[in-house]
């Protein structure tokens, strides 16, 4: 059974950064392609960033492109998405998800087969 747990959120300032973390037990992590999602409060679940099994291809929503970078380290079966120059809209629970896709990286959370159970990150302004 796969299972994916997130740390590393918590409540900080406007401009502040964070590192989120995903470790994922079960399967063969080297093969998922990894995602970040987030649900703000009355908000759908959106994507926000996703890697390759290999970590070759990645892949960012617009909103968060030169502020967030998704990483992933295959030795340690880790997701990381670095979270920087945050706002106070960044705020929401982040997700990790592992999907079985491994030709493209897919941004829809149909395409996502596991999920964790989020980590809530909160920015004050």
């Amino acid at each position: 059974q796969v299972q994916l747990v997130e740390s590393g959120g918590g409540v900080v300032q406007a401009g502040g950064s964070l590192r989120l973390s995903c470790v994922v037990s079960g399967g063969t992590f080297s093969s998922y392609t990894m995602g970040w999602f987030r649900q703000a409060p009355g908000k759908e679940r959106e994507f926000v960033a996703a890697i390759s099994g290999t970590g070759g291809g990645t892949r960012y929503v617009d909103s968060v492109k030169g502020r967030f970078t998704i990483s992933r380290d295959n030795a340690k079966n880790t997701v990381y998405v670095h979270v920087n120059i945050l706002k106070p809209e960044d705020t929401a629970v982040y997700f990790c998800a592992a999907s079985k896709y491994n030709s493209y990286v897919p941004n829809r959370i149909i395409s996502y087969d596991y999920w964790g159970q989020g980590t809530q990150v909160t920015v004050s302004s």
